[in-house]
């Protein structure tokens, strides 16, 4: 799926979930700070780059519902990029969206990280890592993230990174449902100060240093479940279905409503995945892996 030549290239924009999610507090301008464990999955969207004559950003997607204007963070990043840095040619941008869409895995924020990496490469830019995250957090607090990807401690308002080691191997069953969040709406109805318990974050990245993956999922938690699984009943149904079917654990994502359960084993993994489709609990549903900062980086920018 990577490609290019001089006038286009092509590359993946990879998904991520929250191992651990805590909300610190909400800040005075109104964002709330955080301490997160995001890690990479092998589910992703396929971008197209491709110069043009004109000049201008035009964005293509291939889903309805999902337009190509100023609304779209792909088009947002690019219009950054050209007011910071010497693009003096028109691009268009052709995407396939694989990662469900409103579900909490940072799929407009990728798409964004992707931008940043792929203009960079198909107009010479010379931009570094930090000085991409340093203009991605303008866009959206998990953008900053998705750059990077892997496995890493988020913190402040999610643009303040630390590499871990990778997590444990392991298979991710990712589920879902029928169902859309405003991830606006989960944070202005999370009440920080009326929280009663907070996750261990340090317990897991310890875990993690450790590469125990038993250990690395008893630490799973995600304090916005107290607004989105209280409102849609049906994802604590599917964390139960999966660890009734051997997921070691299973968390809510981001805002939700996506569920992923951790299996040691594929054909666990596999059964369980036949079993969720047979249910009807969720509408769109992956076996999946981790993917390491490294893959994640090289696939959005090997020659």
């Amino acid at each position: 799926m990577i490609s290019n030549n001089e006038n286009s290239l092509t590359r993946k924009a990879y998904a991520k979930i929250n191992l651990a999610l805590d909300v610190i507090r909400r800040r005075e301008d109104g964002y709330h700070e955080v301490r997160m464990i995001m890690q990479t999955v092998d589910l992703y969207d396929v971008l197209t780059f491709i110069k043009t004559s004109s000049p201008g950003i035009t964005v293509v997607t291939d889903k309805e519902g999902l337009p190509g204007d100023e609304s779209n963070l792909i088009y947002k990043a690019v219009r950054l990029i050209m007011e910071n840095y010497p693009v003096h040619q028109g691009v268009r941008i052709e995407l396939e969206k694989r990662i469900p869409m409103a579900a909490g895995m940072a799929g407009g924020s990728t798409d964004a990280a992707a931008v940043f990496h792929g203009l960079n490469e198909l107009f010479g830019l010379g931009m570094s890592e930090n000085e991409m995250c340093a203009l991605g957090v303008k866009i959206g607090a998990d953008v900053p993230y998705c750059i990077q990807g892997g496995t890493a401690l988020s913190e402040g308002i999610g643009e303040v990174l630390t590499k871990l080691e990778d997590a444990p191997p392991c298979y991710v069953l990712i589920a879902k449902p029928d169902i859309d969040v405003s991830t606006k709406y989960v944070y202005e109805n999370l009440r920080v100060d009326k929280l009663d318990r907070h996750p261990d974050i340090d317990g897991m990245r310890a875990a993690i240093g450790e590469g125990d993956l038993h250990k690395m999922t008893g630490y799973m938690e995600n304090v916005l479940e107290t607004v989105t699984a209280a409102a849609y009943p049906v994802i604590g149904e599917i964390k139960d279905f999966m660890k009734d079917r051997g997921a070691l654990n299973a968390l809510m994502s981001g805002s939700g409503p996506t569920v992923f359960g951790i299996f040691e084993r594929e054909e666990e993994a596999r059964k369980a995945y036949a079993e969720l489709k047979e249910a009807f609990l969720a509408d769109q549903i992956f076996v999946s892996e981790w993917v390491s900062g490294k893959k994640a980086y090289e696939d959005r920018n090997r020659a």
